[in-house]
C-alpha cells in the first residue's frame, strides 16, 4: 500500500513514500497507536503501519491462551481474539499497513529505511514516528550458563511459537528456567500437550509473573516451583540430556554443595524481557537504563521532537491491556503533533524513582496550556504489603494511596488529574516513593 512506490532519481533506492505518520510494528501496541491517531483525527491515508511478520498482531498470532482483555472488555479473551478486534478496527478504517517488511534504521530526519520482498529496498519520509517494536527474551548467551551447547535450548517464547503455530512439541521433559509469565503459561500448555513439566525455577525468592499465572498454570498442575535456585551447567552433546540445579545466596551466587542434576531433554529459558530497541539507539535516541527504553514525556515523546515510543518497546508491561491504553494515547498525541494542537509551556519536569521504585514511566512532564489527566507507570523494587504510594514535590506529599500488596511482577499507575499535574508544574521534579515494607 504504498502510494509513492516508484524510484526517484535522486534517491539511491527502489522507490521512495512520504507520510505524515509511520508506526513501526504492527502488534498490539502498533495497532492500537495507529487506531488512537486516526480517531484523534488524522487521516487513514496519511498513515503507514510497518510489519515485520507476514500478518499483523504481534505476538499475540501464538497467544491461544485465554486471559487477554479483562480490563478493556470485561471478559476474558485468547490473544488472537483480542488481536482480530484491532486488525478488524485497522481494515475498516482504512489505514495503511505492509508486511513481510524490515526496517533497517531510521535517522534524525524522520526517514526510515525499509526492505521487503515485494518492494525491495525503500526510504520512508515521516513527519512523525512511533516506536512500537516489542520486547525480546532473553538468550542463554546473555545468561552465560555453564556447559556443552546442545540442541533442545529454547527461549520460553520460541517453544510457545513452535507448540501454538508450527505444531511441534519442542521435548518430553522440560525443565524451564525463570518465573516469568511466558514460562508459566508455556509450563501449562506443555502439560496440556503431554508433555512433563519437571520444575520451574527462579533465581530470585519470588516469583516473577503474575500471582494469578502462579496459581492457574503452576497450582493447578502440580508443576513445583524452586525459588532462589539456577541452572549452573548443562550437558549433552547432540541433544540435551540433563541440567545441574544449585540453590543461590542473597548475592545469586551458587551455594556449593547444593547442586543436584536433573534429566531432561528440554531446557525453558523464561529469564526477562528486553525492549527491542536497536532501531532507537541508531537514531541517538536516549534511552533509560532502568527500563531500556526511551526515555519519554506524558505524550509517551522521546527527546527527538515527533518521535513516540509505546508498548513493551518503551517498558515492559505485565498486561495487554495496558499496552493498548498507553499506544492510543501516544497515537492521539503524535495526531496532536502532526496538528500543532500541543501547546507546551517551555518547562519541563523530573519525574524520580524513589523508596522502593525501580522506573517512573514517563520520566520526565512537559506542561502544556490545557491539561487533561495521564498517568504515571511504575514498578515496585521488593514486595510489599499494607503499603503507601505518594507523590513528593518539593518535600510536601501531593497525593498519596494505600494499597494492600505490591509486587515486581505487576505494574501500578498512578492517576495524575489537571490539579495534581498544576503542582507539579510550579516545581522542577516530582518523586515517587512506596513505603518501606518487604512481603515475606
Amino acid at each position: 500500500m504504498m502510494r509513492n512506490a516508484v524510484k526517484k532519481e535522486n534517491k539511491p533506492c527502489e522507490y521512495y513514500d512520504e507520510r505524515k505518520l509511520v508506526v513501526i510494528g504492527a502488534g498490539p501496541a502498533g495497532l492500537a497507536a495507529a487506531l488512537g491517531a486516526v480517531e484523534a483525527g488524522t487521516d487513514p491515508s496519511d498513515v503507514l503501519i510497518i510489519e515485520r511478520e507476514h500478518e499483523l498482531g504481534g505476538i499475540l498470532n501464538q497467544c491461544i491462551h485465554t486471559g487477554f482483555g479483562l480490563h478493556l472488555f470485561g471478559k476474558e479473551l485468547t490473544g488472537t481474539e483480542y488481536a482480530s478486534i484491532f486488525i478488524d478496527k485497522v481494515k475498516e478504517k482504512g489505514i495503511n499497513y505492509i508486511t513481510d517488511s524490515t526496517v533497517l534504521d531510521m535517522n534524525r530526519n524522520k526517514e526510515i529505511s525499509i526492505v521487503s520482498p515485494k518492494y525491495g529496498y525503500g526510504i520512508i519520509k515521516a513527519e512523525a514516528i512511533i516506536l512500537a517494536m516489542g520486547c525480546r527474551e532473553r538468550s542463554r548467551g546473555a545468561l552465560n550458563i555453564a556447559g556443552t551447547r546442545p540442541a533442545g535450548i529454547f527461549s520460553a517464547g520460541t517453544a510457545q511459537r513452535f507448540v501454538n503455530i508450527d505444531g511441534y512439541l519442542p521435548g518430553k521433559n522440560i525443565v524451564i528456567l525463570g518465573s516469568g509469565d511466558i514460562g508459566l503459561i508455556m509450563a501449562r500448555r506443555l502439560t496440556l500437550e503431554g508433555a512433563k513439566v519437571l520444575c520451574v525455577l527462579e533465581i530470585m525468592d519470588r516469583p516473577g509473573g503474575l500471582a494469578r499465572n502462579i496459581a492457574q498454570c503452576l497450582d493447578d498442575f502440580g508443576i513445583p516451583l524452586y525459588l532462589s535456585h539456577t541452572v549452573t551447567r548443562i550437558f549433552g552433546k547432540e541433544r540435551l540430556s540433563g541440567v545441574e540445579i544449585s540453590e543461590v545466596d542473597k548475592n545469586f551466587k551458587p551455594i556449593k554443595g547444593t547442586e543436584r542434576v536433573i534429566d531432561c531433554d528440554t531446557l525453558l529459558l523464561s529469564c526477562g524481557l528486553i525492549p527491542e530497541n536497536e532501531l532507537t539507539k541508531e537514531a541517538g535516541i536516549a534511552l533509560d537504563p532502568k527500563t531500556s527504553g526511551a526515555l519519554v514525556n506524558q505524550f509517551c515523546e522521546t527527546g527527538d521532537d515527533g518521535v513516540f515510543a509505546c508498548g513493551n518497546v518503551l517498558h515492559v508491561h505485565d498486561l495487554v491491556d495496558y499496552v493498548t491504553e498507553e499506544s492510543k494515547k501516544a497515537g492521539r498525541a503524535a495526531s496532536l503533533y502532526l496538528n500543532k494542537k500541543i501547546s507546551k509551556t517551555g518547562k519541563t519536569v523530573k519525574i524520580i524513582p524513589g523508596r522502593n521504585v525501580r522506573y517512573t514511566v514517563p520520566q520526565r512532564y512537559e506542561p502544556i496550556e490545557k491539561e487533561d489527566g495521564w498517568e504515571i507507570y511504575f514498578r515496585v523494587k521488593e514486595p510489599c504489603k499494607n503499603c503507601t504510594v505518594t507523590l513528593d514535590v518539593a518535600g510536601k506529599e501531593i497525593f498519596s494511596a494505600k494499597k494492600i500488596r505490591l509486587s515486581p511482577g505487576e505494574m501500578e499507575k498512578i492517576k495524575i488529574t489537571p490539579e495534581l499535574a498544576k503542582i507539579m508544574s510550579e516545581n522542577d521534579d516530582a518523586t515517587v516513593n512506596v513505603s518501606e515494607g518487604t512481603e515475606k
